[in-house]
């Protein structure tokens, strides 16, 4: 458990450093007044050029790569010093895992820092994403009881569409007690800190945090409340959190001890033996109390009982609980820890159109709720739960930035860093800084340019892409958590992992 927390909190507290910007180099609350930008519609005058950079000698320069990455720069720095040293957002590099542990990942790629190239790798004529979900490395299928979910599928492969629309159908049935679940098991979250801090002088938050996630995330998804299994209800969490962590632990910086990261983190793979039983448990505990789901899958999108199951547990556990604990943490602290007046402002705009009950608020409340949406919106600007997106060319292509055309040849691993592409300056006016207002009245058109959820925020989510089916889910729950806390509270202050003081509503 506590590889795995300390692994959780470091991708937690990763936020790129405030050096030099990339410039250098359907939603209901978006607006739709720009389209999605086009990897094709490039203007015709700009220059071929080489891609810079270069993968180095066989052997040695993804080791040196991988070092600097992991050890002597960290990933922020290695992306912008490798934009800098070439004068482009488009260049050549490696990224781990690599030699000499993992004989059959090659970790040569395409670097793209810049948001006008990162739309290509969302154009699924030109690209493909079969295996690719964390680079040329993907962890053992063992993991997912041999199957590969949804997430590792390409668009073209026939089970992909089966799956995505099970995701979708999934969300849609939960959305009937999403808000309910939702608010009830953040009230008790918020019960909870109370209690801590009236105890102790504050909170430490994320284990908490975490059951507030995992319960309201089963009883929307699987339809089951986890309080029916004391077991599950107990270790759930713990199991999940060693789950992902076994998954991600050779591709994740945590910045540690060196050189004791790199010879136990970063230069194995590990067995799901490790996890084995606390997966099965999960897997019982769906194939138990999540029938009427998981009948679903079987009659209504002809997959297995198995398949339904394990792609259940990955978009529950992988794409909603893993994402949720990494972003809901750093919006907490965004908002705990301003000294701007914004936390005022806030709650003015939430008691303004929802009032102090909870009742009042819902996906349609959150409508008049500008400023919420826009602290959302502009915190996964900032701090993407997912740092690096993978595609690779279907067939030759040319990738356009916002200076350059550069060819991509049919084959090639494209690796795009979000936290980068989204500071560029070209699209977003003082890209470091985190401006709440950002996505307020015609700021919205700035949603066509938000990638987070492997696609636009303006975009929607289908069977023929690969954007998240929960997108709009993750939004709009990140914004009821934050119309909720200003309802129940005056003023809150702490960071990333505690909370120290709440100030409730008068």
């Amino acid at each position: 458990m506590a590889m795995a927390t300390m692994m959780i909190s470091r991708m937690m507290s990763l936020s790129p450093s405030s050096s030099s910007p990339a410039s250098s180099s359907s939603t209901p609350l978006a607006s739709q007044s720009l389209s999605a930008p086009s990897s094709r519609s490039s203007p015709t005058n700009l220059p071929l050029r080489t891609i810079p950079g270069t993968h180095g000698w066989p052997l040695v320069g993804p080791i040196s790569d991988r070092l600097d990455y992991f050890w002597f720069q960290g990933q922020d720095t290695f992306f912008r010093s490798r934009m800098e040293k070439h004068k482009s957002t488009v260049f050549r590099t490696n990224v781990p895992p690599s030699f000499p542990f993992f004989l059959r990942v090659n970790p040569n790629v395409i670097a793209i820092v810049d948001c006008k190239s990162f739309a290509h790798l969302f154009d699924m004529e030109i690209v493909e994403k079969k295996d690719v979900l964390v680079g040329d490395f993907m962890p053992s299928v063992n993991f997912t009881g041999n199957s590969r979910v949804c997430a590792y599928l390409d668009t073209s492969e026939p089970k992909h569409a089966q799956l995505k629309n099970f995701a979708m159908d999934i969300l849609k049935r939960g959305s009937k007690v999403w808000v309910t679940e939702l608010i009830g098991n953040l009230d008790k979250f918020f019960d909870t800190i109370e209690s801590d801090i009236s105890k102790n002088g504050s909170s430490t938050y994320l284990s908490h945090l975490q059951k507030f996630i995992f319960n309201f995330l089963c009883k929307s998804l699987v339809g089951a409340d986890p309080a029916v299994d004391a077991d599950i209800a107990n270790s759930a969490t713990f199991t999940l959190d060693i789950w992902l962590a076994l998954q991600l632990l050779p591709t994740t910086p945590i910045r540690v001890i060196q050189p004791l990261e790199e010879i136990f983190l970063h230069s194995y793979t590990y067995p799901f033996a490790l996890v084995s039983g606390g997966y099965q448990k999960l897997y019982n505990f769906v194939e138990q109390h999540g029938k009427d789901v998981v009948q679903r899958g079987e009659k209504e999108f002809g997959l297995s009982k198995s398949d339904s199951i394990h792609n259940l547990l990955f978009v529950l556990g992988f794409n909603a609980y893993g994402g949720f604990s990494i972003f809901l943490p750093t919006l907490l602290a965004k908002i705990a820890s301003d000294k701007t007046g914004l936390q005022a402002r806030l709650r003015e705009e939430v008691r303004k159109t929802s009032g102090s009950t909870a009742t009042r608020l819902s996906f349609d409340s959150l409508k008049d709720m500008e400023l919420v949406n826009s602290v959302v919106y502009e915190t996964l600007r900032l701090n993407p739960p997912v740092a690096l997106q993978y595609a690779r060319a279907r067939k030759d292509f040319q990738l356009t930035s916002h200076d350059s055309i550069f060819n991509i040849e049919k084959g090639e691993l494209l690796c795009g860093y979000q936290p980068l592409a989204m500071r560029d300056g070209k699209i977003f006016d003082d890209p470091e800084t985190f401006k709440p207002d950002r996505f307020v009245g015609n700021g919205k058109d700035l949603l066509s340019y938000l990638f987070w959820s492997n696609g636009p925020q303006t975009g929607s989510p289908s069977e023929s892409n690969k954007q998240c089916a929960a997108k709009d889910y993750v939004t709009q729950s990140a914004s009821l958590i934050l119309a909720r806390m200003f309802q129940r509270y005056d003023s809150i202050s702490g960071d990333s992992s505690k909370i120290t003081a709440i100030e409730k509503a008068k």
